[in-house]
């Protein structure tokens, strides 16, 4: 559980507020942008392609008066496979040790089955916790949809602040900051105010990586993609080596990921390795390689390995 490992890092919390929020909702509502947004880098990586975050991750956001400590999790959804039953352990946690929950949906269509379970689930795991909806993609929401949507969303969670925004835009970001700032309890500081994320720097590259591979093969690979990065080393200042392989569940999904004279392969490599650098601020070499693990989402042992 979180309070199991929070690290005080200033004890005198009178007047200061800080707690742990959950970011939950189904698979691609624009989660991991919304806090990408708030934190004003890329501290999770987004892709069209639904369930792209399969691990829990933290994105820090400290002001003069509050600490925000976001809880990006995996989309919630039924699991068909051990690594889904990983996803949805993720998020049922964070739920269940949440200071406040947010809640993210998206506004451009009426509430689906995958909302209406995450309902179900915010029932069951979070209990009497304060609420606030984030409806995002306000963007791409017409006129005459907006006072219906809106509506049937919040006949949902009739209990929860709620506010429109668009993560891609920027819109009520500070508003929604306002709003979770309204429910955090008064606490410490537990992060040093200029730390953005607590996730290790070689998962970070990792996910990057995968995060390129989807780029560019969003409809050629399904989700059986995994990244493990064998070795990070950081010991020179200078430049980040980094060797890591790519893991698809079919022999065909090789070909495709390696591609002709292996062209996707470097296309993805140099993708990922510029993004890496981005995140480091140093030169970044990075090895890749391309490996067949038969349906490894069902293997409970090897999505265990690949630190699920």
């Amino acid at each position: 559980m979180y309070h199991h490992w929070r690290c005080i890092v200033n004890a005198e919390s009178t007047g200061f507020k800080s707690g742990f929020i959950a970011v939950v909702g189904r698979p691609n509502v624009g989660k991991s942008t919304l806090i990408n947004a708030v934190i004003g880098q890329k501290i999770a990586i987004v892709s069209p392609k639904p369930q792209t975050t399969r691990r829990l991750q933290r994105g820090i956001h400290t002001t003069a008066h509050e600490q925000f400590v976001f809880c990006d999790t995996p989309g919630i959804h039924r699991p068909r496979h051990a690594l889904g039953k990983s996803m949805l352990a993720d998020a049922i946690q964070a739920l269940r040790d949440a200071d406040v929950v947010l809640w993210v949906t998206d506004i451009s269509y009426m509430p689906t089955g995958g909302d209406r379970n995450v309902v179900s689930r915010l029932r069951m795991d979070a209990g009497e916790k304060p609420l606030v909806l984030g409806m995002n993609k306000s963007d791409r929401l017409r006129a005459g949809d907006v006072l219906p949507h809106t509506e049937a969303f919040r006949a949902l969670a009739p209990q929860a602040a709620w506010m429109l925004v668009s993560a891609t835009r920027g819109d009520n970001i500070s508003e929604l900051l306002e709003q979770l700032a309204d429910e955090l309890p008064e606490g410490p500081r537990y992060y040093p105010e200029d730390q953005v994320t607590d996730t290790r720097m070689r998962e970070l590259a990792g996910e990057l990586l995968r995060e390129a591979t989807l780029y560019y093969l969003q409809k050629e690979i399904p989700h059986g993609v995994g990244v493990e990065v064998e070795a990070f080393d950081e010991s020179d200042g200078a430049v980040a080596r980094i060797s890591a392989t790519i893991e698809v569940e079919r022999e065909r999904h090789k070909g495709i990921v390696i591609g002709k004279r292996g062209e996707m392969l470097k296309r993805i490599g140099t993708r990922a390795r510029r993004e890496i650098a981005n995140m480091l601020g140093v030169k970044v070499h990075l090895s890749t390689h391309v490996k067949v693990c038969k349906d490894w989402r069902y293997d409970r042992q090897h999505v265990a390995r690949m630190g699920y």
